[in-house]
């Protein structure tokens, strides 16, 4: 009746097999408007951070999302991705978030930033949301993105 499609299903490469790239490597893919830019140890840290965040369902993913809960007053850690393109897509998140006095940085890979949430597609922005099962991970995070310099 229908065509088997077996030749495409081999000829399609395995999700392991791409090579991970260093944080340098990330860093050089990074757009203008990317600061506070995370250094490669407190990258881990916000990763980790979403990861129990995920877990507990207290992350809040992607553009429209953050962009709602940020106009209803909620409060967290803004993540953005620093090499998403066109830039049109999230640049007025750091504006909204400097409005609210909200923390934000930027992380280097939206892919990696993706897989930390706990998902197969890559992500341009993620509100950490504080809670008592990872507070102490929370509470060193923003700890850490509140000393970063804004940008001018």
């Amino acid at each position: 009746m229908g065509r088997v499609k077996h030749a495409e299903a081999a000829e399609a490469p395995e999700p392991e097999a791409t090579p991970e790239r260093s944080y340098h490597e990330l860093v050089e893919n990074v757009n203008a408007i990317a600061r506070p830019l995370a250094s490669r140890k407190m990258t881990r840290k916000l990763y980790k951070c979403i990861k129990k965040a995920s877990k507990v369902k207290q992350i809040r993913r992607g553009v429209k999302e953050v962009q709602k809960f940020i106009n209803k007053g909620e409060k967290g850690i803004t993540v953005l991705a620093g090499d998403t393109l066109p830039i049109d897509v999230y640049c007025h998140i750091p504006i909204m978030c400097e409005d609210r006095s909200l923390p934000y940085v930027y992380v280097p890979s939206k892919t990696d930033l993706g897989a930390a949430a706990g998902s197969k597609r890559p992500t341009c922005v993620i509100m950490i949301k504080p809670h008592e099962d990872y507070q102490e991970a929370y509470d060193e995070c923003l700890e850490e993105v509140e000393a970063l310099p804004l940008p001018l």
